[in-house]
This record gives structure tokens, C-alpha cells and sequence, in this order.
């Protein structure tokens, strides 16, 4: 797509008018209830989704079937990325009606260091074409890796405990971090010294942890489409509606034992697809995979992922 400055401009702005209202919305510390998280998350997935019809309806089928291939598997993979998310929330035992208003800050950090991300990822595709290859290879290796996790315990058990990383504990030496939360508060005073509250901490760890979540969901969203408004869009809806995503089916993650499969099974189509593009664009004569293919793959792999985790968890609970 030829898309112009003041239609990127718009679209930012538009975005920021989103996550104003939700912020504005959500101000106010409270426990998220399951009705309002349901809401919630209906109102972002059919934004998502007006986004795309809009899409399709100005560019064509192309960048609209672009759009929800990488909208579909930057969600999936950010459901993933909750089970991390609970893990920092017992790690720090965050209050409950403090949690929306950490995942809040932590998908804005999340949201500037993907367009950061997106933005290197554009000019280093439109100056190396081979940079294909090793996208393509970092994803099938990542999805060996998910399977190799998943065989150890199943998507639930991945994760045992949160380890802080040695940037974040130098930042608590460096600053100080006190001794319990003060509401919101990101800096208080204690004993005469500026001391970080456990709020600002957490807020980092999230920050932090997302820097390694990118290092996957971009290369395989860049797998489905080079575009990079297409790409910033689909990372924006697919991230504005986690912190909803996080109450509504936080009791339901445990129940996914089959998503590290699914998402191997994804990553893995998407790293082969990569490949092959780069084959392609070296003049090598192999088959392409296109857009609509991809699209119904993945929400294949998706559904059944789903169906078999429910009839897994199932079977045990009944055990």
C-alpha cells in the first residue's frame, strides 16, 4: 500500500484517541470484573475488525487479508505472552485492583518499542533482501524451541516463576525500590532517599519482557506482509485489547495445554513462508504460499489448538 504521511498521521492519532478514552475509562484502580473485560475486549476485536473491512474496502483483499493474518497471529501469540504476564503479577503480588493499571502502562511501553521495532525491521528489509532468510530461520527455530517447551510440562507448566534479569535488579540497586505499594505511585520518599514503589517495578519487568516477545511476533508478522502500516496497525489492535484479554480468560490460560503447539505449528509456516519469499526474491523458482492460504491456516491451526486444549483439560479434570 501507498500509504501517505497524513494517513499515517491520522491513524496515530486515531490510535492515541483509543487508548485515551481507555485509559480516561479505566482510571480509576478497581477490580476488572469478567462482564467488563468481555466487554471490552468485544469492543476492540470489532474495532480490529472495522479496521480491516476499511482496509479491504480502500486497498482491496490484499492488504485487508494482509491485515487479519497478522491482526489473528499477533493475538494469539500475545495470549501466550499473558501466561509471562500472571507470572510478574504473583512474582510482585501486585493488588488486583492495581493490575489493569499496570498492563495499561505495559502495553504503551509495548506499543512504542514495537514501532521501534517495526521501523528498524522496515529499513533493514528494504536494504537487505536476505534478511529473509534469517527471519525465517529464527522463526523455525523458535518453533522448535516452543515444541521442545511444550513437551516438558504442556503451554500452562512453561513457565515455572518469574527470574527477574540482571538490567531490572541493577535498576533496584541503583534506585532503591520500597518496601510496599503506595497506591499508583511510581516514586515515594523513605527514609530521606527518592525510592521506586514496587508499581514502577513491575511496569519495568513488563516493559523488559515484551522487548523479548518482539523478537519473535515481528519477524512473523513481517513473514505475512512487508507492509509497515500494515503491520504497525495489526501490532497496535492486537496489543491495545491485552489488558482486557488478561481478566477475561486469565482463569481460562491454564486450559491451553495444546498453545505452544499451535503457535510452534504457526511460527513454523511462517519461518518456511519466509524462506521461500527469499528464495524467491534471489531468483530461485519455488512455490510462493499467498495471503488467503496463509490466513486459513492459521486459523485453522488456531481452532483446533483450541478444541484439543478444552478436550485435554477436560478429560483431566474428570480424572
Amino acid at each position: 500500500m501507498n500509504v501517505s504521511l497524513s494517513v499515517w498521521l491520522l491513524t496515530v492519532a486515531g490510535l492515541c484517541v483509543l487508548i485515551a478514552a481507555d485509559f480516561f475509562i479505566g482510571r480509576k484502580p478497581h477490580d476488572v470484573s469478567i462482564r467488563e473485560a468481555g466487554i471490552w475486549t468485544a469492543v476492540w476485536v470489532v474495532l480490529a475488525c472495522l479496521f480491516g473491512v476499511g482496509l479491504i474496502l480502500v486497498g482491496g483483499g490484499g492488504p485487508g487479508g494482509e491485515f487479519f493474518a497478522g491482526y489473528i497471529t499477533e493475538k494469539s501469540l500475545s495470549v501466550d505472552n499473558l501466561f509471562v504476564f500472571v507470572l510478574i503479577m504473583a512474582k510482585f503480588a501486585v493488588p488486583s485492583q492495581y493490575q489493569q493499571r499496570v498492563l495499561m502502562v505495559g502495553v504503551l511501553v509495548a506499543l512504542v518499542l514495537r514501532a521501534a521495532f517495526i521501523a528498524a525491521g522496515a529499513a533493514i528489509i528494504s536494504a537487505f533482501s536476505w534478511v529473509f532468510y534469517i527471519f525465517g530461520a529464527f522463526l523455525i527455530w523458535t518453533a522448535w524451541k516452543l515444541i521442545q517447551d511444550a513437551r516438558k510440562g504442556g503451554t500452562a507448566d512453561k513457565h515455572e516463576e518469574y527470574e527477574e534479569n540482571k538490567l531490572l535488579k541493577s535498576i533496584e540497586r541503583r534506585f532503591g525500590v520500597a518496601d510496599r505499594y503506595h497506591g499508583t505511585k511510581l516514586w515515594v520518599e523513605e527514609n530521606g532517599r527518592r525510592v521506586m514503589t514496587p508499581m514502577l517495578v513491575v511496569m519495568l519487568a513488563i516493559g523488559f519482557t515484551d522487548i523479548l516477545f518482539a523478537l519473535d511476533s515481528i519477524p512473523a508478522i513481517y513473514g505475512l506482509t512487508q507492509d509497515p502500516y500494515i503491520v504497525f496497525t495489526a501490532n497496535a489492535f492486537a496489543l491495545m485489547g491485552l489488558r482486557q484479554l488478561y481478566f477475561l480468560i486469565g482463569g481460562l490460560l491454564k486450559k491451553l495445554v495444546h498453545l505452544s503447539y499451535g503457535l510452534s505449528v504457526i511460527l513454523g509456516f511462517i519461518g518456511v513462508k519466509l524462506v521461500l519469499h527469499a528464495l524467491h526474491e534471489s531468483g530461485v523458482h519455488v512455490p510462493e504460499i499467498s495471503i488467503p492460504f496463509s490466513l486459513g491456516f492459521i486459523v485453522l491451526v488456531l481452532a483446533i489448538t483450541t478444541a484439543t486444549s478444552l478436550w485435554a483439560a477436560k478429560r483431566q479434570e474428570q480424572e
